[in-house]
């Protein structure tokens, strides 16, 4: 199933995306995503209803975040090799993890904001998974069974205040609008290997990322297992998994380092394989 919340910030309504590629509206049947409807037992119930008995969405609402009230977001750094090459950084042991604030988390086609002072605003098409149950200590061989579905996630990234303003990269990756999710959460069922997704991003047309999650150093399954031995996963957390090459600090001109930012007026297109695309346009910072 392809679930979708969808309406104003704030007033969103559940619905789903029908075989024929059309909305229908599911707040006859549920109030919203919200994660006591991620489990498997919430889903197979969605799952057994007549779809085309489902009203019609007109016209072309606003899409928002296919979760409500996402819990933790959390974020997996330097998963591609080749991205961390492009980084000047070494190929991670383990999985590097860090926090994006749920406060960035918008609809997928929401306007990016730059951030006050921002000079290195960049950008990250990364596999989402949305945790379905409560994951403690899994095995990797069991991980996938506690994952509700997947999304396309662009993972906004301001350089300057992850790499250069000390500490950690926390405070360069939660900033407002900045979390991207969406347009569908994809249930699982409909992704039966989640490391053969083609993803790409391009800004103002031209083409920036072209990847695949086959060449994640650490797998979706790993990720997932690696990550609850250290904080109890709930529904509704969201993880996103890395980005392959191609981002703006890792831009070179006749071999050479030459960094490219986003810059007010930009417009971001992304999308992964079976998961939707987005669309960005980049706006100047506002209260």
């Amino acid at each position: 199933m392809k679930l979708v919340r969808y309406g104003n910030p704030g007033k969103e309504k559940p619905g789903l995306v029908d075989a024929d590629g059309k909305l229908r509206d599911l707040s006859g049947v549920i109030k919203d995503f919200t994660p006591d409807q991620l489990s498997d037992a919430a889903l197979a119930k969605i799952r057994k209803i007549k779809t085309d008995k489902l009203p019609l969405v007109r016209g072309k609402p606003r899409i928002g975040c296919p979760v409500a009230r996402v819990g933790k977001f959390i974020a997996i750094g330097l998963n591609y090799a080749d991205h961390a090459a492009e980084s000047n950084l070494p190929i991670p042991k383990e999985p590097v993890v860090f926090m994006k604030a749920n406060s960035c988390v918008q609809g997928p086609n929401d306007d990016v904001m730059l951030p006050k002072g921002s000079v290195k605003t960049d950008w990250e098409v990364e596999l989402g998974v949305v945790i379905g149950k409560q994951a403690r200590h899994v095995s990797q061989k069991s991980a996938l069974d506690y994952v509700a579905g997947y999304c396309t996630i662009d993972d906004v990234s301001e350089r300057e205040f992850q790499i250069e303003r000390g500490g950690t990269w926390d405070k360069g990756k939660g900033c407002d609008t900045f979390g991207p999710i969406g347009p569908w959460l994809v249930t699982r069922d409909e992704v039966p290997n989640p490391q053969k997704l083609d993803m790409w991003l391009d800004v103002n047309g031209e083409r920036k990322q072209t990847g695949s999650t086959k060449t994640m150093i650490f797998s979706v399954a790993k990720i997932i297992s690696y990550v609850s031995q250290f904080m109890t996963l709930e529904p509704g957390d969201v993880i996103t998994t890395g980005t392959p090459p191609g981002v703006g600090m890792g831009a070179k001109k006749d071999g050479k380092p030459a960094p490219v930012y986003l810059k007010k007026g930009d417009v971001i297109t992304l999308g992964i394989e079976g998961l939707g695309d987005q669309r960005q346009t980049v706006v100047p910072f506002k209260l």
